[in-house]
């Protein structure tokens, strides 16, 4: 196993934790910008390993947010395709207009060499695999419609890739290195074939998966309209709030709560933007599809842990 990289907070002055995030982040992946959503201290742990060209990463980390611009990715740089597998917590990735939601027992997979966010609201543990994204084109695969996408794990090829992975990382101190690159040309195995699963299944777990992925998408186009709703959104999509809750099933939260959740992580980021400091509080509320004041500053104390207000001081140092 080629030595990887352990970096942790622990120890620093708290005072120091928050840039030093932002600064492993940006290191070990290319140039991320990295948003804790206002919190002043971090808390975070990070072990790379290397099987081969596959890099594994074990993520264990207070609430934040990764984006990518795509002209962040340099001549000289390796385009990857990225793959997030949650132990603990959950990630909303968005890409290409696509918006996946993941969890324990599944993994997402999007395109470092493209423009991307990842979210994760809570504290999370994730497995992030990074494979050459050549490795996979050169075998005539197809990644349109397929980068940004939640590519399973609870069955099929996709949960023997899930189980690889996981097992494989696990594994990675007690193998040589010889060993260890076999063990990353498995790993881009298992990724060739769980996209080449993906993109040639019309079976009724796929199918939910893209009507999730079509919600995700028109909610993130409408969040900002008061009247964005699980009834607007069944009108807009031509289907049954029955069909629209099917697809939510296995996910943490529903339609609704999905909603309110989407209106406020906007909210957090626009009371973060210095070009909005003249806004009220408010405005930006409102703005982001919150039809009143009180019912916005409840929901946000909830889903934040301090009132607006204190929220956006805090950021600022006020």
């Amino acid at each position: 196993m080629t030595a990887g990289v352990v970096l942790s907070t622990d120890g620093l002055p708290e005072k120091d934790t928050v840039p030093a995030w932002h600064d492993w982040m940006a290191q070990l992946f290319s140039g991320l910008d990295t948003d804790l959503y206002g919190d002043t201290q971090f808390e975070g742990h990070v072990r790379v390993a290397y099987a081969g060209d596959v890099m594994l990463t074990k993520l264990d980390a207070g609430r934040h947010r990764v984006t990518r611009d795509s002209h962040r990715l340099r001549d000289s740089e390796s385009a990857y395709l990225k793959i997030v597998a949650p132990w603990e917590g959950q990630a909303q990735i968005s890409q290409n207009g696509l918006q996946s939601s993941v969890r324990n027992g599944s993994w997402v997979i999007y395109d470092t060499s493209q423009a991307y966010e990842v979210a994760n609201p809570q504290h999370t543990e994730h497995l992030i695999m990074m494979v050459p994204k050549q490795s996979i084109v050169e075998r005539g695969i197809r990644l349109d419609g397929l980068m940004g996408r939640n590519v399973g794990g609870s069955c099929g090829i996709a949960r023997i890739a899930l189980d690889t992975m996981r097992s494989t990382y696990q594994e990675l101190d007690g193998m040589d290195a010889p060993l260890a690159q076999r063990a990353g040309e498995l790993l881009i195995d298992m990724v060739h074939l769980s996209l080449q699963s993906l993109a040639g299944q019309a079976t009724a777990v796929t199918q939910k998966q893209a009507m999730f992925d079509r919600i995700c998408a028109h909610v993130a186009a409408h969040v900002r309209e008061p009247g964005l709703s699980v009834e607007s959104v069944a009108a807009a999509l031509n289907c049954s709030k029955r069909h629209l809750h099917n697809a939510f099933v296995d996910s943490q939260h529903s339609l609704g709560a999905f909603i309110q959740q989407s209106r406020l992580e906007l909210c957090m980021r626009e009371l973060l933007l210095p070009a909005f400091a003249h806004r009220t509080i408010t405005d930006i509320a409102l703005d982001c599809g919150f039809g009143n004041s009180a019912h916005f500053s409840r929901a946000f104390k909830a889903y934040v842990g301090m009132s607006p207000t204190d929220f956006r001081a805090m950021r600022s140092g006020a």
